[in-house]
């Protein structure tokens, strides 16, 4: 009996000492972050970084939107800690010392306006791969009935004109670069998505988070997706519309419904691997328990063990 209460006692002793020392390392955290980046990643990142700031109160995050090409410009030149990117790095950054740990998930989707006259007929039609290629790149297709209307009234295309993850994935679904693709420039997601509202006859793309209303599950903003003929038959099938909600585009993206590129891995970038133990603690805490947060904020959730993989890169 003496064996087993010094057993428990000694138990009850580590527990304690476990939860002391995660308390002070909880109090002994303190400094600050710096983070960039892309338009695509700054929501969840806000919510993480409130969450975070909930467990180690004494550090202070600073996040700025600018899009991916001021994430990764600004990590390398140290002027922040973790730069925000929404596109694959390319081997000169890699070079210039980027490493890159996937945080998460979404997609970028092709928009019109929820005034467009078009949009029924495009529900029931979708929009075809080679004909968005026209409208974006080529620019053979410059009027409405081009796709079929009846209607010679001009396709107006809208692009970002910031370095973005978000266009330069788009330009990737065709092979190409963000630099191809035609369009009005206009800077940022959120100024995009307004662009495309106030304009019936726009086309653009947006990310899923400035689409849709992650309450309702609805698209918002006055902008709506326009649907992908994916298997090219001129009709949407229903298993080819999954865009009423942001629960049925995740899942489609999920299932690999939805095509990648469009769909991309979202990162967090640090110039070398990161060393600073409150950024080490912060990018750990995205990976464990901030988790929790990613579907309720419309991304897509990694699987446990790519979650593991890039887990890994920071012990």
């Amino acid at each position: 009996m003496k064996v087993f209460k010094i057993t428990v006692t000694a138990a009850i002793a580590s527990l304690l000492l476990l939860t002391t020392t995660a308390k002070l390392a909880a109090q002994d955290l303190k400094g600050n972050i710096s983070i960039s980046g892309a338009f695509a990643l700054y929501p969840i990142t806000v919510k993480w970084a409130e969450e975070f700031k909930k467990i180690h109160p004494a550090v202070k995050i600073d996040i700025q939107a600018g899009g991916a090409g001021k994430g990764i410009t600004d990590v390398l030149s140290k002027v922040t800690d973790i730069g925000l990117v929404s596109r694959d790095l390319n081997a000169a950054e890699f070079k210039k010392g980027a490493f890159a740990i996937a945080v998460t998930k979404d997609a970028v989707i092709p928009t019109i306006s929820t005034a467009s006259p078009f949009r029924k007929v495009l529900y029931e039609k979708g929009v075809r791969k080679e004909a968005f290629n026209h409208i974006f790149i080529t620019g053979k297709f410059r009027t409405w009935n081009t796709l079929g209307f009846q209607s010679t009234a001009p396709i107006h295309v809208y692009t970002r004109s910031d370095a973005s993850g978000a266009a330069e994935t788009w330009a990737k679904y065709f092979g190409k670069k963000q630099e191809d693709l035609l369009g009005v420039a206009v800077f940022g997601d959120p100024g995009l998505a307004q662009a495309i509202k106030r304009d019936p006859s726009a086309i653009g793309y947006n990310n899923i988070v400035f689409i849709y209303d992650t309450k309702t599950n609805k698209p918002t903003n006055g902008i709506i997706p326009v649907p992908i003929d994916l298997n090219n038959n001129g009709k949407l099938d229903p298993e080819e519309n999954f865009y009423d909600t942001i629960d049925d585009l995740i899942a489609a993206i999920v299932a690999g419904k939805y095509p990648s590129p469009p769909a991309r891995d979202l990162y967090f970038v640090t110039s070398g691997k990161p060393a600073n133990p409150i950024v080490k603690e912060f990018i750990k805490y995205v990976l464990t328990n901030g988790q929790q947060y990613v579907t309720e904020a419309g991304y897509i959730k990694f699987s446990k063990e790519k979650l593991n993989k890039e887990l890994e890169k920071v012990k």
